[in-house]
Formats: structure tokens, sequence, C-alpha cells
């Protein structure tokens, strides 16, 4: 396998509160990772560490890719969709996408860009504004903005969140193709959100 995410040990702590504590796991390219539990008991917070958004506060978490491990700049291999990441209203779909390939260091691609755009249905409104967008077209928006720096892991939390029945199939050939090709990571109660998996993570949080 050409690479791989392992987490050993992994613990957060707020305010003295443990969230989780031991998580430890190894996905490899072409695999998928599932992670479950009940409303507060850290899938968010597990997703955030992963994608080195959020430091844990104790155990460590491994990228190791192309034969080496990955120790810099490790964000340029995370594509990351939540509800809680936010778009700039003010701003058109196709600005937003600009802006997160600028803010990457990465040439624009337009092609690359009008195909996702094309592939989540909104190729017709990459122009507009993203305040004249509804919850569900912002959701696909934020798919674009992931995957546009083809990351070798896509990491899903809540993925249908908002979705149409279109958009939810658009979001699932998304997420096929990207098990063909690297990692995928989806934390969800709702197992109809993902087909198979080879892993699975089910967090209990504490009381």
């Amino acid at each position: 396998m050409d690479g791989f995410l392992q987490a050993a040990g992994v613990k957060k702590v707020f305010n003295r509160r443990p969230i989780f504590d031991g998580i430890g796991f190894r996905v490899q390219q072409g695999e998928t990772l599932l992670i479950t539990g009940r409303n507060g008991s850290g899938k968010s917070t597990l997703v955030k560490i992963l994608a080195d958004v959020l430091t844990p506060s104790a155990g460590e978490v491994v990228l190791t890719w192309g034969g080496g491990a990955v120790r810099e700049r490790r964000h340029r291999y995370f594509g990351l969709v939540s509800p809680y990441l936010q778009l700039y209203d003010e701003f058109s779909a196709e600005e937003n996408l600009s802006l997160a390939q600028r803010i990457r260091g990465l040439r624009e691609e337009p092609a690359e860009a009008d195909r996702l755009f094309a592939l989540l249905g909104i190729l017709h409104r990459k122009g507009d504004p993203v305040r004249t967008f509804s919850s569900g077209m912002k959701q696909r928006a934020k798919y674009a903005m992931a995957l546009i720096h083809h990351p070798p892991i896509l990491l899903l939390d809540e993925p249908m969140s908002n979705l149409d029945a279109e958009g939810m199939e658009a979001v699932r050939s998304l997420m096929h193709a990207q098990r063909t090709q690297g990692i995928l990571v989806v934390a969800t109660n709702d197992l109809t959100d993902v087909d198979r998996y080879e892993h699975r993570i089910d967090l209990h949080g504490s009381r």
C-alpha cells in the first residue's frame, strides 16, 4: 500500500474533562474508517485532530504517504467537509474555491473546478454569491473546496448534512472514487451514509 493514517493512544481533554482516550487505528489506502458515537462523544473533535486542526492532549497521529512519514504541511494531504466549516457568503462559489487554492499555495485549476461543480450540480450557480445558496448548495460547495487539491485523505463529518437525494447520490459517487485512490474517514451515526467500511471506532464520550 502506498500510504496509511495511524493513531496511537490519542486522548483529548477540554477543561480537565476527558472527551476520549486511547484511540488507536491504522487505515490504509483503499480503506474507510467509520467514526460513530452519541452526541457529545467527540466525533467532530477526533476528525479535527486527524485533519491536523486540533492537537491531541496525548498520543499521536501518524501520516505516511509515498513511502515516507509526512511531518510538514500535512494539511495539504487532507480534504475536510463538516457542518461547522464556513464559506465566505459575500464571495461566489468560484471565488471561495479560488481563495482556497491560493491559501494552499496551489495553482488554480478552472477546468477541474468546473468538473467538480458540475458533478455536484452547482455549475450553473458557481458565479452567484454564496449568501444566495440554500444550505444544501453550500454543503455541495464545501465538497468542491475539499476535493480541489486532490487530497489523499478525505474526512467527512456528517457527510449528507442538508443534502437532497440528488446531492446524496453525487456525494456517494465522490466517496466511492476517494476509496479507489486514497483514504476515506466518515463521522456519522447514520450507517446509510457509508456503504462499506473496513474499520470502525465507536466513541462513548464522558458522562
